[in-house]
């Protein structure tokens, strides 16, 4: 070992998220989320970096976010090159707060568990 990282970029993900380990809602990888109208001025700066994702920009030069669309958290975390768990806690974060929102939850695309069972069930008759 050559000793300590010095890295000036690199910040530590509890210091992104100010302190939060997991986020507060249910917020999955795949979860789209699209932002709500409101002031960013005041949020931290790396949920002012989320939220610029969404910010309209030059349709020639293709800059910018989505126009009036989602984004799914995976695509946040790879465009700020961030780990995906820090992310997954900024935009819960940002939900909480009314900036982003999600059209629909990734648990409502899930069967009951009732069905599984009967799927299993048919599965092993087959068998």
């Amino acid at each position: 070992m050559t000793g300590p990282r010095r890295d000036p970029d690199m910040v530590r993900p509890y210091v992104r998220t100010g302190g939060q380990i997991r986020p507060r809602a249910d917020v999955r990888l795949e979860s789209v989320v699209i932002a709500a109208n409101g002031p960013i001025a005041a949020l931290a700066a790396d949920a002012r970096l989320v939220m610029r994702l969404f910010a309209p920009g030059d349709a020639d030069s293709g800059a910018g976010g989505p126009r009036g669309g989602g984004l799914a958290v995976a695509d946040i975390a790879a465009a700020l090159e961030m780990p995906p768990s820090t992310v997954r806690i900024l935009v819960s974060s940002l939900m909480d707060s009314g900036h982003l929102t999600s059209p629909a939850s990734a648990l409502s695309d899930e069967p009951a568990s009732d069905v599984l069972q009967e799927v299993l069930r048919g599965l092993r008759e087959l068998v």
